[in-house]
Parts: structure tokens; C-alpha cells; sequence
């Protein structure tokens, strides 16, 4: 089996689509997830060169919902995760992974938000548009 190399840089346009997200406690594993969910990208209407999409994912037998926005420049995936719309709750940061078809980094919750969740690392895979 061929080594890979995961790409230097990807854009915002592929990540245009549908993804399945898995998070995971920093420590453990991905194999034994906290949450994991979807997540669907689309062209943000108000930012050229910036997704705006649709998260939902479950923890702990409760469904979460939110709006997430955010981009892909060089090597760098952000995102932000606004439960309600307006506040932002969580910031996302990660890299190429997997021969670049998918993402992994880490999710935290946004500075100044009390949250009882803790950072966790993520993996988003299986958009067509990243191989």
C-alpha cells in the first residue's frame, strides 16, 4: 500500500457538501466518541470564499443543533458554532487529514462562554469534494 501525503493547502469550495463529524474527549480516542453527528456546507450568502452550514450531531442521548460558519485558507480549517444564530458558542480549528480526504483539530468553547463542555478533538470526513 502506497503512502499518502495529506495536501499543503485545501479551499473553502471543497467543502462544500455533507460530512459525518465525530468528537472525542482530548486523551481518549476516536474510537470511543463523546458525539457525533453531520455537518452540511454550503456557500455562505453574505462572505464569498466562506461555508455556512447545518451541525447536528448527538451527545449523551440529546440532539444538538446549530448554525456554523467559517473558511479554509492554506492549511487551516476554522469554524464557528452558534447554537442560537447569534452567540457564538464554540470555535473550531483543524488541518488536512487522511490523504486530505477529511479534517481533524480540535473544538473548544468560544472565550468568555460558560459551557460545560470541554475541548474535544473532531475528525469530519467522507466529503466527496476532498479527494
Amino acid at each position: 500500500m502506497a503512502a499518502c501525503t495529506a495536501p499543503a493547502a485545501f479551499s473553502t469550495n471543497q467543502l462544500f457538501g455533507l460530512c459525518q463529524l465525530v468528537l472525542w474527549a482530548e486523551g481518549d480516542s476516536s474510537d470511543a466518541p463523546a458525539s457525533t453527528g453531520t455537518l452540511q456546507f454550503g456557500r455562505h450568502p453574505e462572505y464569498p470564499g466562506s461555508v455556512r452550514g447545518r451541525l447536528q450531531r448527538g451527545a449523551s442521548g440529546q440532539a444538538m443543533q446549530a448554525l456554523v460558519s467559517g473558511d479554509a485558507i492554506g492549511s487551516v480549517f476554522n469554524l464557528d458554532e452558534l447554537a442560537d444564530g447569534v452567540a457564538m458558542d464554540a470555535v473550531w480549528e483543524g488541518a488536512p487529514a487522511n490523504c486530505g480526504r477529511g479534517i481533524r483539530g480540535l473544538r473548544r468553547p468560544a472565550e468568555g462562554r460558560a459551557s460545560a463542555e470541554l475541548a474535544m478533538n473532531f475528525l469530519l470526513t467522507n466529503t466527496p469534494n476532498w479527494r
